[in-house]
């Protein structure tokens, strides 16, 4: 089943509203003009060229959650850093394709670091999307996502407030189609209304390190999923606590992504939150 989807209008309507409090989801089609999708396309193309991948290995996988051990990773919340999908490569550490044909994303303060993606990510349509859906847009996390052709990892289910936590809970994923997503490359899949389910786990910093907690083990509700196929230019907005999920890309075709995520100012920010940010790149708004 397909998700259903609404038009570009630059307005946030009180049926878009609706949609999205009993959906958990919105996608909006023709959100991003072609011309700015290729922008973001070469932005992206031109810092993975700058990456040194010889001093920085780390591979980014839901299956295997090894970056969770590595402080490259760990640090990344206020950076920009670079992470590898798991069968670019070997055994012994090295890679098996071209360095622009490895990267699984870029990541996670995009939006803040770099002019190109802070200009698109603080659009005014952006911010009065945001504003209409939490009180004090605050702009969290960012991520490039290559979906790499015949090698893109399966992101297992999962609710973004797993590793976005405010108390009460305020996580908002922003996710922009740069290239057309569909089943056969990755696209993405949801639980309409599974929002309103509770929190199954929490991504959080015990010690030195990250470990995933159990919260609640009430499995996800039998309802099918709908596919959120997304033309290129598409926006789809997620709630925190939607489950989600994207098949591996095996085929010939990238699938090209960038995905921001804000929180409400106004709710508290744990400490223990993996994702921290020195004290010289506070979180700002739009």
């Amino acid at each position: 089943m397909l998700a259903r989807r609404f038009p570009a209008t630059g307005v946030f309507t009180a049926a878009m509203r609706d949609a999205f409090v009993e959906d958990g989801y919105l996608l909006i089609e023709d959100f991003v003009a072609p011309a700015m999708c290729d922008r973001l396309i070469a932005r992206a193309n031109e810092l993975v060229e700058g990456f040194d991948a010889e001093s920085h290995r780390t591979v980014f996988s839901t299956s295997s959650v090894a970056h969770a051990a590595d402080r490259y990773f760990q640090e990344s919340g206020g950076e920009i850093r670079f992470f590898l999908e798991e069968e670019a490569v070997d055994t012994a550490g090295n890679l098996t394709r071209p360095k622009n044909l490895a990267v699984n994303k870029i990541g996670h303060a995009l939006h803040d670091l770099d002019p190109v993606f802070s200009e698109f990510s603080r659009q005014p349509r952006l911010a009065d999307l945001a504003r209409g859906l939490v009180k004090d847009p605050l702009l969290l996390q960012s991520m490039y996502i290559f979906k790499q052709p015949g090698i893109g990892g399966e992101v297992s289910w999962h609710q973004d407030s797993t590793y976005l936590y405010t108390e009460p809970m305020s996580c908002i994923g922003f996710w922009f189609a740069l290239e057309d997503a569909d089943s056969s490359n990755g696209g993405m899949l949801a639980i309409p209304g599974a929002h309103r389910g509770p929190l199954r786990k929490r991504f959080r910093r015990v010690g030195d390190g990250l470990v995933t907690q159990t919260l609640d083990e009430t499995p996800w509700p039998k309802t099918p999923p709908v596919a959120l196929d997304a033309r290129k230019g598409s926006l789809v907005i997620l709630d925190g606590l939607l489950p989600h999920y994207s098949s591996a890309n095996r085929s010939p075709r990238s699938r090209h992504a960038y995905a921001l995520h804000v929180i409400d100012g106004t709710t508290d920010y744990p400490a223990d939150n993996w994702l921290r940010r020195r004290e010289h790149l506070p979180l700002r708004g739009f």
